[in-house]
Protein backbone atom coordinates (compact mmCIF):
# COMPACT_ATOMS: atom_id res chain seq x y z
CA UNK A 1 0.00 0.00 0.00
CA UNK A 2 2.70 2.36 0.99
CA UNK A 3 4.54 1.61 -2.04
CA UNK A 4 1.51 2.12 -4.17
CA UNK A 5 0.93 5.61 -2.88
CA UNK A 6 4.67 6.74 -3.23
CA UNK A 7 4.58 5.50 -6.60
CA UNK A 8 0.88 7.72 -7.34
CA UNK A 9 2.84 11.09 -5.72
CA UNK A 10 5.67 10.06 -8.09
CA UNK A 11 3.72 10.08 -11.20
CA UNK A 12 1.38 12.77 -10.29
CA UNK A 13 4.39 15.01 -9.11
CA UNK A 14 7.11 13.64 -11.23
CA UNK A 15 8.29 14.42 -14.52
CA UNK A 16 4.97 13.87 -15.77
CA UNK A 17 3.76 16.44 -14.20
CA UNK A 18 4.53 19.29 -16.75
CA UNK A 19 2.89 16.70 -19.99
CA UNK A 20 0.10 16.24 -17.83
CA UNK A 21 -1.03 19.82 -17.14
CA UNK A 22 -0.20 21.39 -20.78
CA UNK A 23 -2.67 17.85 -22.13
CA UNK A 24 -5.23 19.05 -19.60
CA UNK A 25 -4.80 22.89 -20.07
CA UNK A 26 -4.56 22.35 -24.08
CA UNK A 27 -8.01 20.37 -23.66
CA UNK A 28 -10.15 22.90 -22.29
CA UNK A 29 -8.46 26.34 -23.61
CA UNK A 30 -9.74 24.63 -27.22
CA UNK A 31 -13.36 23.15 -25.91
CA UNK A 32 -13.46 27.01 -24.82
CA UNK A 33 -12.64 28.59 -28.11
CA UNK A 34 -15.10 26.26 -29.21
CA UNK A 35 -17.83 27.39 -27.12
CA UNK A 36 -16.50 31.36 -27.60
CA UNK A 37 -16.69 31.20 -31.76
CA UNK A 38 -19.72 31.49 -33.65
CA UNK A 39 -19.90 27.56 -33.82
CA UNK A 40 -22.80 25.47 -33.47
CA UNK A 41 -22.50 24.59 -29.92
CA UNK A 42 -22.91 28.21 -28.64
CA UNK A 43 -25.87 29.09 -30.74
CA UNK A 44 -27.56 26.01 -29.30
CA UNK A 45 -26.14 27.39 -25.50
CA UNK A 46 -27.89 30.74 -26.55
CA UNK A 47 -31.23 29.78 -27.65
CA UNK A 48 -31.40 27.01 -24.38
CA UNK A 49 -30.80 23.61 -26.64
CA UNK A 50 -28.31 22.76 -23.84
CA UNK A 51 -28.48 18.58 -24.64
CA UNK A 52 -25.42 18.66 -27.31
CA UNK A 53 -23.75 21.05 -25.48
CA UNK A 54 -23.36 19.34 -22.21
CA UNK A 55 -22.97 15.79 -24.20
CA UNK A 56 -19.65 17.35 -25.63
CA UNK A 57 -18.40 19.14 -22.03
CA UNK A 58 -18.98 15.78 -20.21
CA UNK A 59 -17.29 13.75 -23.19
CA UNK A 60 -14.10 16.28 -23.10
CA UNK A 61 -14.52 15.24 -19.05
CA UNK A 62 -14.63 11.43 -19.42
CA UNK A 63 -11.45 11.78 -21.90
CA UNK A 64 -9.69 14.05 -19.43
CA UNK A 65 -10.51 11.17 -16.62
CA UNK A 66 -9.44 8.11 -18.59
CA UNK A 67 -6.33 10.32 -19.82
CA UNK A 68 -5.15 10.82 -15.66
CA UNK A 69 -6.59 7.31 -15.37
CA UNK A 70 -3.96 5.74 -17.74
CA UNK A 71 -1.20 7.75 -16.68
CA UNK A 72 -1.13 7.17 -13.18
CA UNK A 73 -2.64 3.97 -13.27
CA UNK A 74 0.10 1.20 -12.61
CA UNK A 75 0.70 -0.52 -15.42
CA UNK A 76 1.61 -3.96 -14.45
CA UNK A 77 5.00 -3.49 -12.29
CA UNK A 78 6.88 -6.41 -11.50
CA UNK A 79 7.70 -5.83 -7.50
CA UNK A 80 10.48 -7.61 -6.28
CA UNK A 81 13.43 -7.43 -4.19
CA UNK A 82 14.78 -10.22 -5.81
CA UNK A 83 17.14 -9.85 -8.80
CA UNK A 84 17.17 -13.41 -9.63
CA UNK A 85 13.98 -13.39 -10.03
CA UNK A 86 13.04 -14.87 -13.11
CA UNK A 87 11.55 -12.58 -15.55
CA UNK A 88 7.73 -13.32 -16.47
CA UNK A 89 7.27 -13.88 -20.46
CA UNK A 90 6.20 -10.72 -22.15
CA UNK A 91 7.50 -8.22 -19.20
CA UNK A 92 10.06 -5.99 -20.39
CA UNK A 93 12.10 -3.82 -18.08
CA UNK A 94 11.34 -0.07 -18.75
CA UNK A 95 14.56 2.32 -18.77
CA UNK A 96 12.30 5.18 -18.17
CA UNK A 97 9.98 3.82 -15.34
CA UNK A 98 12.96 1.71 -14.00
CA UNK A 99 10.80 -1.08 -13.59
CA UNK A 100 10.11 -4.66 -14.93
CA UNK A 101 5.99 -4.19 -16.93
CA UNK A 102 3.65 -7.36 -17.41
CA UNK A 103 2.73 -7.44 -20.71
CA UNK A 104 4.67 -5.13 -21.99
CA UNK A 105 3.47 -2.59 -25.15
CA UNK A 106 5.52 0.71 -24.86
CA UNK A 107 6.11 3.33 -23.01
CA UNK A 108 3.84 6.35 -23.80
CA UNK A 109 5.48 9.72 -23.34
CA UNK A 110 1.97 11.08 -23.95
CA UNK A 111 1.00 9.77 -20.47
CA UNK A 112 4.53 9.88 -19.33
CA UNK A 113 3.58 5.79 -18.43
CA UNK A 114 4.36 2.66 -19.62
CA UNK A 115 1.42 0.96 -21.28
CA UNK A 116 1.24 -2.75 -20.22
CA UNK A 117 -1.03 -5.51 -18.35
CA UNK A 118 -3.06 -3.74 -16.41
CA UNK A 119 -3.51 -0.72 -18.22
CA UNK A 120 -3.63 -1.53 -22.56
CA UNK A 121 -7.15 -1.72 -22.54
CA UNK A 122 -7.82 1.13 -20.55
CA UNK A 123 -5.19 3.45 -22.62
CA UNK A 124 -7.40 1.41 -26.02
CA UNK A 125 -10.76 3.12 -24.35
CA UNK A 126 -8.86 6.34 -23.84
CA UNK A 127 -8.60 6.37 -27.48
CA UNK A 128 -11.72 5.79 -28.80
CA UNK A 129 -12.86 8.37 -26.59
CA UNK A 130 -10.58 11.00 -27.47
CA UNK A 131 -11.00 10.09 -31.30
CA UNK A 132 -14.84 10.85 -30.59
CA UNK A 133 -14.03 13.93 -29.07
CA UNK A 134 -11.86 15.09 -31.99
CA UNK A 135 -14.27 14.59 -34.16
CA UNK A 136 -16.83 16.41 -33.19
CA UNK A 137 -14.49 18.72 -32.21
CA UNK A 138 -13.56 19.55 -35.51
CA UNK A 139 -17.23 19.11 -36.96
CA UNK A 140 -18.13 22.20 -34.00
CA UNK A 141 -15.05 24.33 -35.20
CA UNK A 142 -16.39 23.39 -39.26
CA UNK A 143 -19.60 25.10 -37.96
CA UNK A 144 -18.21 28.45 -36.75
CA UNK A 145 -16.36 29.55 -39.67
CA UNK A 146 -17.70 33.08 -40.92
CA UNK A 147 -17.61 34.23 -44.18
CA UNK A 148 -16.06 37.28 -45.40
CA UNK A 149 -15.45 38.77 -49.16
CA UNK A 150 -11.33 38.77 -48.78
CA UNK A 151 -8.96 36.44 -47.46
CA UNK A 152 -7.20 38.74 -45.54
CA UNK A 153 -10.64 39.78 -43.51
CA UNK A 154 -11.80 35.49 -43.61
CA UNK A 155 -8.13 35.05 -41.96
CA UNK A 156 -8.98 37.60 -39.24
CA UNK A 157 -12.31 36.54 -37.87
CA UNK A 158 -11.86 33.09 -38.44
CA UNK A 159 -7.35 32.34 -37.14
CA UNK A 160 -8.06 31.28 -34.08
CA UNK A 161 -10.85 28.79 -34.62
CA UNK A 162 -8.53 27.97 -38.17
CA UNK A 163 -5.47 27.25 -35.68
CA UNK A 164 -7.64 24.70 -33.32
CA UNK A 165 -9.71 23.20 -36.47
CA UNK A 166 -5.98 21.92 -37.43
CA UNK A 167 -4.80 21.14 -34.55
CA UNK A 168 -7.90 19.12 -34.02
CA UNK A 169 -7.46 17.40 -37.36
CA UNK A 170 -3.76 16.86 -36.40
CA UNK A 171 -4.48 15.02 -33.15
CA UNK A 172 -7.13 13.27 -34.79
CA UNK A 173 -4.86 11.78 -37.40
CA UNK A 174 -2.57 10.73 -34.72
CA UNK A 175 -5.38 8.76 -32.32
CA UNK A 176 -6.68 7.23 -35.38
CA UNK A 177 -3.32 5.61 -36.13
CA UNK A 178 -2.66 4.89 -32.59
CA UNK A 179 -6.34 3.14 -31.97
CA UNK A 180 -5.92 1.58 -35.47
CA UNK A 181 -2.50 0.03 -34.90
CA UNK A 182 -3.36 -1.23 -30.99
CA UNK A 183 -6.49 -2.69 -32.18
CA UNK A 184 -4.96 -4.90 -35.20
CA UNK A 185 -2.23 -5.86 -32.73
CA UNK A 186 -4.80 -7.07 -30.00
CA UNK A 187 -6.12 -8.98 -32.31
CA UNK A 188 -3.21 -11.07 -32.91
CA UNK A 189 -2.38 -10.96 -29.50
CA UNK A 190 0.90 -9.41 -30.08
CA UNK A 191 1.98 -6.33 -28.42
CA UNK A 192 4.11 -3.20 -29.81
CA UNK A 193 7.23 -4.32 -28.05
CA UNK A 194 6.84 -7.82 -29.70
CA UNK A 195 5.75 -6.61 -33.29
CA UNK A 196 8.54 -4.22 -33.75
CA UNK A 197 11.37 -6.28 -31.65
CA UNK A 198 10.43 -10.04 -32.31
CA UNK A 199 13.90 -10.69 -33.85
CA UNK A 200 15.48 -9.55 -30.66
CA UNK A 201 13.05 -11.78 -28.05
CA UNK A 202 14.27 -15.13 -26.58
CA UNK A 203 10.64 -16.64 -27.01
CA UNK A 204 9.80 -15.29 -30.51
CA UNK A 205 12.97 -15.12 -32.70
CA UNK A 206 13.14 -18.45 -33.56
CA UNK A 207 9.41 -18.36 -34.49
CA UNK A 208 8.26 -17.67 -38.29
CA UNK A 209 7.68 -14.36 -39.59
CA UNK A 210 3.91 -15.31 -39.66
CA UNK A 211 3.89 -17.14 -36.06
CA UNK A 212 2.57 -15.97 -32.94
CA UNK A 213 2.51 -18.66 -30.03
CA UNK A 214 0.33 -16.09 -28.27
CA UNK A 215 -2.71 -16.17 -31.10
CA UNK A 216 -5.83 -18.05 -30.24
CA UNK A 217 -7.83 -16.08 -32.94
CA UNK A 218 -9.53 -12.85 -33.36
CA UNK A 219 -12.52 -13.43 -31.43
CA UNK A 220 -10.77 -15.05 -28.24
CA UNK A 221 -8.08 -12.20 -28.44
CA UNK A 222 -10.08 -9.52 -28.65
CA UNK A 223 -12.38 -11.27 -26.02
CA UNK A 224 -9.70 -12.14 -23.47
CA UNK A 225 -8.50 -8.72 -24.00
CA UNK A 226 -11.49 -6.36 -23.07
CA UNK A 227 -13.29 -9.10 -21.21
CA UNK A 228 -11.39 -11.36 -19.10
CA UNK A 229 -9.32 -9.81 -15.93
CA UNK A 230 -7.08 -10.59 -13.56
CA UNK A 231 -2.95 -11.94 -14.84
CA UNK A 232 -2.41 -14.25 -17.37
CA UNK A 233 0.49 -16.61 -16.97
CA UNK A 234 1.30 -16.64 -20.72
CA UNK A 235 4.75 -19.64 -20.00
CA UNK A 236 1.31 -21.69 -19.41
CA UNK A 237 -0.38 -20.47 -22.82
CA UNK A 238 3.27 -20.59 -25.06
CA UNK A 239 3.78 -23.95 -24.12
CA UNK A 240 0.47 -25.09 -24.13
CA UNK A 241 -0.14 -28.73 -25.23
CA UNK A 242 0.32 -29.13 -29.08
CA UNK A 243 2.23 -25.89 -29.34
CA UNK A 244 4.91 -26.37 -31.83
CA UNK A 245 7.32 -24.32 -29.07
CA UNK A 246 6.73 -27.52 -26.48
Amino acid sequence: MLYHARTMFKNVFGSGFLVRTAHVILTWVITLILFLHDTELRKQEETGQLVQPVLFVLLVLVSVLLYFAVSLMDPGFILSDDSDLQQPMRSKHCQTCRHCVRRYDHHCPWIENCVGERNHRWFVLYLAVQLLVLLWGLHIAWTGFSYAPTWQLWLRSNGVLLAVAVLVALLLLIVLLLLGSHLYLVSLNTTTWEFMSRHRISYLKHCGADENPFDRGTFHNLWGFFCVWGTVVWEQVYFREGSDQV
